[in-house]
């Protein structure tokens, strides 16, 4: 679903990934790690096409994501699941209509929008938040809807950078074995983290990047701290 080949991105010259080769198949679900600066938000930048990589392709079901063109990244975004670690939420609009945006974005009919909608805020336990403005949840609770928000049109694939960045450990918990839920549902889920409680607690596929390069990929893992230093 997932595929990197020989990717290289530099900034004035100066590397931030270095020949990174990766797959990560249908339905999996990953975490991405490594210390701050080691490339995690670039790599995933590079997923979602907010930057393209100076040489190497990457690949997202089967499509060539480095060749689109400025109007096609939009289509792409539509079939990805975007979670951010500061939420991105509208401030003045209710919980309805932070997650229903990208679905009248495009298009959908409003009976099929309310029906997706409602179906998204069960996912993430958030139906009687239906109406609250986001400055009356909690982070965790906004975090939520930012979750719905990413899959309230079914995408095959969930990016999620620094989600728990901004929660404290029980919240983030939570946030993160939702995520895993998701992942079980057939969605593949790509978690940038530097949380290290989080990942050691839930022992999936560990992929961890230091200075640019992938120095370790275990299945089962746990935050390699020897790897990052």
């Amino acid at each position: 679903m997932i595929r990197l080949q020989n990717v290289y991105k530099e900034y004035n010259g100066k590397p931030a990934l270095s020949d990174v080769n990766l797959h990560i198949g249908l339905g999996e679900f990953a975490f991405l790690t490594g210390p701050s600066g080691a490339g995690k938000s670039t790599l995933m930048r590079l997923l979602y096409r907010e930057e393209t990589p100076t040489r190497g392709i990457v690949t997202i079901g089967g499509v060539n994501i480095t060749r689109l063109s400025k109007g096609q990244v939009p289509l792409l975004r539509r079939r990805l699941g975007i979670v951010f670690q500061d939420f991105k939420l509208l401030p003045k609009q209710p919980v309805f209509d932070n997650v229903a945006y990208v679905l009248r974005a495009l298009g959908v009919d409003e009976m099929d929008v309310k029906r997706r909608v409602v179906s998204a805020l069960a996912i993430v336990n958030l139906e009687d938040k239906i109406s609250a403005l986001p400055d009356t949840l909690s982070g965790g609770e906004q975090q939520r809807v930012g979750i719905a928000r990413a899959i309230v049109n079914g995408p095959p694939v969930l990016l999620a950078d620094e989600p728990t960045g901004n929660l404290d450990p029980q919240s983030s918990l939570e946030i993160v074995q939702l995520l895993e839920r998701i992942s079980e549902r057939g969605t593949t889920v790509l978690i940038s983290t530097h949380d290290v409680p989080i990942v050691n607690a839930l022992r999936r596929r560990v992929i961890t990047l230091k200075q640019g390069q992938i120095v370790s990929d275990v299945d089962s893992g746990v935050y390699e701290y020897e790897a990052v230093r």
